[in-house]
C-alpha cells in the first residue's frame, strides 16, 4: 500500500515507520497509509523560518494576491482528481464541492481583496496618521509587517481541502510561510491537492510545506514569531495551547473548537408560513451535510413550545426522504461519516445523550450501494430535551455527526438563554420574518456567539446558509468554540502580522510608508502630474495651481446649477446667530473649482475619476476671496483590471485649497485611474519608418524562420485585412474562446514567440513575397500603414473580421497591430 509522502525542507519525504492505516469510508478498503515517522521538525520549522520566510515576506501583497490567484486556477483545472479522491471520504458530489471549491474560491476571494485593497509594498500601513504635536512637525502611524517565523496549521478531518486553503489563504497572503498538518483521515485528498500546488511551481521555495500523519513533537520547536492556528476538539487545543513551548515563547494560538450552535424558530414561523419551510429544510440540510460532521451544524433546534410537534413532524418526514448511501450514486443525499473510528466516537456521544433525553427520530434507511457493515454509515438522530433549562446534556455534548436535539422555548428572553447555554458558538440562525423578534434575540445571544445567520422569505433565495462560513466575515466563536478568529476579509491577516507604531517627521513618515504625509516636502516639476503614466508618478508628485478669485456670480450660478438654495448661500438676511459674516461659497463649489484649477485639459494617462475620501471644509470662502490648490500625488494603488479595460493603477492626490491668506479652507483626497505605460510601440509613422531604418536584407531574427521581407509583407498583409483588403473569411478561434482572446487585446501581455498563426500553412510554407525587394516592402507598408490612419478617421464604426481575434472594431485593430508590430520588431530587434 501506497504511502502518503511529505514535503518538507523542498523535498517529498516518506516517513520510516508503520504509519496509520487509511480506509474509504464507503467500503472499508485501504485507501493509503500516513506516515511521519524518523522526520526532522526541528529542521522542518527552521527551513521555513529562513528560506520561506525570505521569499514570501520579500513579495508585496498585490504579488501574494496574484499568486493566490493563480494557484487556485491551476487547482480548478485538476478538479476531477480530487472529486475521485473526496468520494473515499464519505462525502457526497455537494459535499465535495463545499470543500475543495469552497477552498478555491477561498484564494480567489482573498487574491481579489488583495489587487482591490491592499498596497503593492511588503508592509501595510494601518489606519490614518496621528498629529501628535502643535505644529505637526512630529507624526505618528502604524505598518504591519509579516511575523517573522512560520505557522504552523492543524487541521480537522472534515474537510481535507476547504481547512487547508482557508488558512494559507490569509497566511500566505500575509508574507509568513506555513506548514499544513492535516488530520490523517482524508489526508490522502489534502495531499492530491498539495502535490499540485508544490507542481504548479508558482509558489516560492518554501513558503508551505505538508505533514500527512501524526504531528509528534512538532510543537516542541515552536517560538516567538510563530504562529499555531488548531482546528478540532476544544480538549486538544486546550492542551496544545498550555504546552511550554506555546505559552512559554508568546507564541500566537489560533483555536476553532467545539461548537454546540443552534437554530431558532421565531414565534411568528407557524406551519404555512414560508419561515416554516425555511426553517425545516435548513436544519435537514445541516444535520445530513457531510454526515453532520461540520463545527457549524446545528446541534441544538430551538423552538416554540406550541410547535414541538409540528417541527418535530416535519423535520422527520424531511428526514425519511434524504437517502443515504454511496457518494456515487445520483440518489445518495447523505454520505458516510469519515470512518469507523469517528462512528465509534459519535455513537459514544449517542449514549450520553441517550442518559438524560429522548430519542425521538432514528430513521433506519436502507443504504443506497453500500452497506452498513463495511462503510462508516450512520442515520440522522434526532433527540427531544423536554426541559432545556434543567437537562445540560444537550448544551454540554456534542455528537459530531448527524445528530441534533429538538428543545422548547416560551419567548424571545428564553430562546437567547437557551443559545447562549451553548456556552460559545460559531453560529447561532433566527428564522423569523419578525424583525423586533429577531432583533431582540440577536443582540442578547450575540455575546455568545461567533456569527449570527438570519433567514426569512425575503432573504431565502440568495442565503448561503447557516453552515456557510465566508471568507469576507469572521470564523470563530468565543468560549468553547475557542475564542479564534479566521478569515473576516483582511482582519485575518492581522494574526500572522506585526503592528508596530512609527514616529517621525512628516519627510520620514513619506519615506517609510509611501504615502505622503502633509508638511512633508512637495516634487515640483515642469510636466503636469496628469501627464504621467501611473509607473512615472512618486508619491510627492506636486503642482502648484494659479489662483481664482470666487464672485457672487459664481455663487448664484452654482445654486441654480445645482439646485441647492440653501439659505447660507442665498438669503443674506438670515445670517444672523450663524457662523458665516455674509452669503458664502458653496463647500462643493469650492471643491469643483479646485479641479477646474488642477486638471490638465490635454488628453493624457489619467483615465477617470475614480472617487473621493475624506472630504473636509474648514473656513468659509465669500464672494472676493481667492483660492489656490496644492495638489499632491499621495498613494499610488496597484490594480488589477480584467477584460475590455486599459491596464491601469489608482493615485490618490492630496488635496489642499488655501485662500488669499494661506489659510486652509479645504482638504480632500481624490483618486484618479492612470492608465500604465503600454510596453507596445505606438503607432506612430515616424516612429515606426525610424525603426525600420535599421532592418536590412541580412538582419537575423532572434526566434522563428521568417525573413526580414517576409516580416514586413506579413505585417502589412495584415494591415490590409483591417481595411477589408481582402475580407477575411473566416476566424479560427472557437466561438466560445472568442471573448477571452479579444479580452486578451487589452492586457499589456506580449504575444508568445512559439505562437502559431493559424492562417500561415506551416513554417515551411512562409508568405510568398509580392515585392521586388526589401525597400519596396517597407514603403508599401508604410503607405498602408497611413491609409489605415486615414481609413479609421473616416470610419470609426467600421468593423472587419482578423483570423485570430474575430470581428475588431477600430480600438481593437489599433491594439492588435501595436501587438502585432512589437512582436516582430523585437524578432528583429529593432526595439
Amino acid at each position: 500500500m501506497e504511502k502518503l509522502k511529505n514535503y518538507i525542507y523542498g523535498e517529498w519525504v516518506e516517513g520510516n515507520g508503520n504509519g496509520i492505516p487509511l480506509y474509504n469510508a464507503v467500503n472499508g478498503e485501504q485507501v493509503a497509509i500516513s506516515d511521519t515517522e524518523g522526520l526532522n521538525f526541528e529542521q522542518a520549522l527552521d527551513y521555513g523560518r529562513t528560506v520561506g520566510y525570505k521569499n514570501i515576506s520579500s513579495m508585496t501583497f498585490y504579488d501574494r494576491g496574484e499568486m493566490l490567484k493563480k494557484v487556485a486556477l491551476y487547482l480548478l483545472e485538476r478538479k476531477k482528481k480530487y472529486y475521485e479522491l473526496s468520494y473515499k471520504t464519505g462525502a457526497t458530489h455537494v459535499d465535495s464541492w463545499v470543500d475543495i471549491e469552497g477552498g478555491f474560491g477561498t484564494f480567489f476571494t482573498y487574491s481579489g481583496l488583495a489587487k482591490r485593497m491592499l498596497p503593492n509594498t511588503p508592509f501595510w500601513v494601518d489606519g490614518d496618521t496621528q498629529k501628535i504635536s502643535a505644529n505637526g512637525t512630529f507624526l505618528g502611524t502604524h505598518i504591519l509587517t509579516p511575523s517573522e517565523g512560520v505557522s504552523v496549521q492543524i487541521n480537522a478531518y472534515n474537510f481535507p481541502v476547504w481547512g487547508m486553503l482557508e488558512k494559507l489563504s490569509t497566511s500566505l497572503l500575509a508574507g509568513v510561510p506555513s506548514i499544513v498538518k492535516p488530520s490523517p483521515f482524508g489526508s490522502y485528498l489534502t495531499n492530491a491537492v498539495f502535490q499540485d500546488m508544490i507542481e504548479s511551481g508558482i509558489l516560492p521555495e518554501g513558503a508551505v510545506q505538508l505533514v500527512c500523519g501524526e504531528p509528534g513533537n512538532i510543537l516542541d520547536y515552536v517560538q516567538d514569531g510563530d504562529s499555531v492556528l488548531f482546528t478540532g476538539s476544544a480538549n486538544t487545543g486546550r492542551k496544545l495551547k498550555s504546552l511550554p513551548s506555546i505559552a512559554g515563547n508568546a507564541v500566537r494560538f489560533n483555536m476553532e473548537a467545539d461548537s454546540l450552535n443552534c437554530s431558532i424558530l421565531g414565534l411568528d414561523a407557524k406551519p404555512g408560513t414560508p419561515e416554516f419551510d425555511l426553517f425545516i429544510k435548513e436544519v435537514r440540510n445541516e444535520m445530513t451535510t457531510k454526515a453532520g460532521q461540520k463545527c457549524t451544524a446545528i446541534r441544538r433546534i430551538i423552538v416554540p413550545e406550541n410547535l414541538i410537534g409540528d417541527v418535530q413532524n416535519a423535520l422527520s418526514k424531511a428526514l425519511d426522504q434524504t437517502k443515504i448511501g454511496n457518494p456515487l450514486s445520483r440518489e445518495t443525499r447523505m454520505g458516510s461519516l469519515v470512518g469507523k473510528q469517528q462512528y465509534d466516537e459519535v455513537l459514544r456521544k449517542v449514549d450520553l445523550l441517550k442518559a438524560e433525553t429522548e430519542l425521538i427520530y432514528d430513521g433506519k434507511h436502507e443504504l443506497v450501494d453500500a452497506d452498513y457493515e463495511n462503510g462508516a454509515f450512520m442515520s440522522p438522530k434526532l433527540f427531544l430535551n423536554d426541559k432545556p433549562f434543567e437537562k445540560n446534556i444537550s448544551h454540554d455534548v456534542e455528537a459530531f455527526g448527524p445528530v441534533s436535539t429538538l428543545m422548547p422555548y416560551k419567548d424571545a428572553e428564553e430562546a437567547a438563554a437557551l443559545a447562549k447555554r451553548g456556552k460559545g458558538s460559531l453560529v447561532g440562525s433566527i428564522i423569523s420574518h419578525d424583525d423586533k423578534f429577531v432583533a431582540e434575540t440577536a443582540w442578547k445571544m450575540a455575546s455568545q456567539h461567533g456569527r449570527i445567520f438570519v433567514l426569512n422569505r425575503d432573504s431565502a433565495k440568495e442565503s448561503t446558509g447557516h453552515g456557510s462560513p465566508l471568507p469576507t466575515l469572521m470564523h470563530g466563536g468565543p468560549g468553547r468554540a475557542g475564542g479564534g478568529e479566521e478569515m473576516g476579509g483582511l482582519n485575518g491577516l492581522h494574526f500572522f502580522l506585526q503592528k508596530t507604531a512609527i514616529q517621525g517627521s512628516p519627510d520620514v513618515l513619506t519615506a517609510i510608508t509611501k504615502i505622503y504625509q502633509q508638511g512633508a516636502e512637495k516634487k515640483y516639476s515642469d510636466k503636469h502630474p496628469f501627464q504621467k503614466y501611473f509607473e512615472e508618478v512618486e508619491v510627492g508628485d506636486s503642482l502648484e495651481t494659479a489662483g481664482r478669485t470666487v464672485t457672487d456670480a459664481d455663487i448664484v450660478n452654482f445654486s441654480n446649477v445645482s439646485w441647492d438654495h440653501f439659505y447660507a448661500h442665498t438669503d443674506a438676511t438670515s445670517l444672523t446667530g450663524t457662523i458665516f459674516d455674509k452669503t458664502v461659497a458653496h463647500g462643493y463649489f469650492i471643491l469643483s473649482a479646485a479641479a477646474g484649477l488642477f486638471v490638465s485639459g490635454k488628453k493624457g494617462p489619467v483615465i477617470a475619476n475614480y472617487g473621493l475620501e475624506n472630504c473636509s471644509f474648514f473656513k468659509p470662502v465669500y464672494a472676493g476671496d481667492t483660492i489656490t490648490v496644492y495638489l499632491t500625488a499621495k498613494e499610488k494603488i496597484n490594480r488589477g483590471v480584467k477584460g475590455r479595460n486599459i491596464p491601469s493603477g489608482v493615485v490618490k492626490w492630496l488635496v489642499e485649497v488655501v485662500n488669499q491668506r494661506d489659510e486652509i479652507v479645504c482638504v480632500a483626497t481624490i483618486l484618479t485611474l492612470v492608465a500604465k505605460q503600454s510596453p507596445f510601440i505606438d503607432l506612430n509613422l515616424k516612429n515606426i519608418q525610424k525603426m525600420l531604418n535599421g532592418l536590412t536584407e541580412s538582419t537575423q531574427p532572434s526566434w522563428g524562420k521568417m525573413s526580414p521581407q517576409q516580416m514586413i509583407e506579413h505585417l502589412e498583409h495584415g494591415v490590409l485585412v483591417s481595411l477589408g483588403e481582402p475580407e477575411a473569411d473566416k476566424c479560427f478561434t472557437p466561438e466560445e474562446q472568442l471573448e477571452k482572446w479579444q479580452d486578451s487585446l487589452y492586457n499589456h501581455r506580449k504575444m508568445p514567440k512559439d505562437f502559431p498563426a493559424p492562417f500561415l500553412a506551416d513554417d515551411e510554407k512562409l508568405l510568398e513575397l509580392r515585392h521586388k525587394n526589401l525597400d519596396a516592402a517597407k514603403q508599401s507598408f508604410i503607405d498602408n500603414l497611413k491609409r489605415f490612419v486615414i481609413y479609421y478617421k473616416e470610419n470609426p464604426q467600421e468593423e472587419h473580421m482578423n483570423y485570430v481575434f474575430g470581428k475588431l472594431n477600430k480600438e481593437m485593430w489599433e491594439l492588435m497591430h501595436k501587438k502585432h508590430f512589437t512582436h516582430h520588431f523585437e524578432q528583429f530587434g529593432l526595439i
